[in-house]
């Protein structure tokens, strides 16, 4: 029997957590990763090669990798020095001198994958070097680059591309191909939205014949979804998709002690996602919940394992 294939899209950390457990369950995934990221090291990066983004590419291929924990923290070591290579990770120089020696980021994600023992698919949305992602605020006023979009205090009113992205073809097999369509939990503006305000990607997705599915967020994001409950957010997520809407969502109905929850609003603005009941059992969407939550590092994150559990039974039914 053929492994089910799942598509998985987001950035960043959120996408890696999911992965680290995904991974371990009979499935054929792919992962695709946005590539429109312009800070920090990614950032110094493109503006030096002219290159799309790397870094959340080099957080997934950690996740993935089957090798030792020593060599994920290579990729992941990042330079402290006062030279130009300070602030630098490791993991996005090896994929820049990959890119200038195949030509193409994803030859160089399947170089490094060969490398790193990574048994599933992992795709950039795009190879364009010159993605951009913009912002038209609620004032009216426009925003370039996502690192500007991040930093921003004004709330976004809908998000664009500079110029649309080619979007690989690969990836738009890979939708074609799907028994189930994820959007991962992470930044709904930085992680999700760039693949959904891709014109081909839309165009897949409402072609598609699997059910899509969102992994709800823990907590709030400070400026992009403060006070958003669970149904906010599918409805934002909805209102980005084309003709195909959000199937399933799945949220954590863990308790969070008064003192996480403390730490979390006084530190970083970040409240929990309160489940609304009511207002979702009217969304035309599945919902799902169950006890995800863990602590990681001291921060809350979504188990890994008992959420691919979770999206893996919900494939099998």
């Amino acid at each position: 029997m053929n492994n089910k294939k799942v598509v998985v899209f987001g950035g960043g950390t959120g996408l890696s957590y999911l992965l680290k457990g995904l991974k371990d369950f009979p499935l054929d995934i792919t992962a695709v990763i946005t590539v429109s990221d312009d800070g920090k090291s990614t950032g110094k990066l493109r503006e030096e090669f002219h290159t799309p983004a790397v870094g959340d590419v080099r957080k997934v291929l950690s996740s993935l990798s089957s090798t030792s924990d020593n060599i994920k923290k290579m990729l992941e070591y990042r330079f402290n020095t006062t030279s130009d290579l300070d602030g630098h990770a490791l993991g996005n120089l090896i994929l820049i001198s990959l890119l200038n020696i195949t030509g193409s980021l994803k030859e160089s994600i399947n170089e490094l994958c060969t490398l790193l023992d990574i048994k599933n698919k992992v795709l950039p949305l795009t190879e364009d070097a010159n993605v951009t992602l913009m912002a038209e605020m609620m004032d009216g006023s426009i925003v370039e680059g996502e690192a500007s979009i991040t930093k921003s205090e004004k709330k976004v009113k809908k998000l664009f591309y500079k110029e649309q992205p080619k979007v690989l073809e690969e990836v738009k097999t890979a939708i074609r191909e799907a028994d189930l369509i994820i959007f991962s939990m992470g930044s709904l503006y930085t992680s999700i939205f760039p693949h959904l305000i891709s014109t081909e990607v839309i165009e897949c997705l409402d072609r598609t014949k699997a059910p899509i599915m969102y992994l709800c967020n823990i907590v709030t994001q400070p400026g992009e979804t403060d006070d958003f409950t669970v149904s906010d957010h599918v409805k934002l997520i909805n209102s980005y998709l084309g003709k195909h809407k959000l199937d399933a969502v799945i949220a954590s109905n863990s308790k969070i002690s008064e003192e996480m929850a403390l730490r979390y609003s006084n530190k970083e603005r970040k409240d929990p996602v309160k489940i609304d009941y009511p207002v979702l059992s009217k969304l035309d969407t599945e919902f799902i919940e169950a006890d995800l939550l863990t602590i990681a590092d001291g921060t809350l994150k979504h188990h890994s394992q008992r959420l691919s559990s979770l999206i893996f039974s919900y494939l099998m039914k």
